[in-house]
């Protein structure tokens, strides 16, 4: 076989693989996505045993801790609707009221449980619009 050719095949071959490789890469990636869902969302359609990632801020005088669980509600950023939940884990030092977290609940029953170790909470100076003049 001629080496001009058997490089083209080659080459051909490796190009084949790698726009396959490149393929599944880009699937994986946007179906393994999550996005985070608000209370009012979670509401709505908030199955018991499925796992959600929700999102949103945490409500004012509304955090109770009674040994390692946390009580407290989350309620949309913009309205009022909140969901109370029960987390049990590490609570992160920036954790407070008016904070905006993100954490996985879970629905058990009628109650919904944060699962545990996934509190995280939002840096607010990244969140917020810039002051006039800067």
């Amino acid at each position: 076989m001629d080496p001009a050719r058997k490089r083209a095949m080659r080459l051909t071959a490796a190009l084949s693989a790698a726009v396959v490789l490149a393929g599944a890469l880009v699937y994986t990636s946007f179906s393994a996505a999550s996005s985070a869902i608000s209370p009012s969302q979670l509401l709505v359609s908030g199955q018991p045993g499925r796992t959600y990632q929700l999102t949103g801020t945490v409500v004012n005088g509304s955090i109770s801790r009674h040994g390692d669980t946390t009580d407290f509600s989350v309620r949309d950023r913009t309205g009022s609707t909140a969901v109370p939940l029960s987390y049990t884990g590490s609570v992160p030092d920036p954790f407070q009221q008016g904070r905006e977290v993100v954490v996985n609940v879970r629905k058990q029953g009628s109650a919904f449980v944060g699962e545990r170790d996934t509190l995280v909470t939002k840096c607010p100076s990244k969140y917020t619009p810039a002051k006039p003049g800067r």
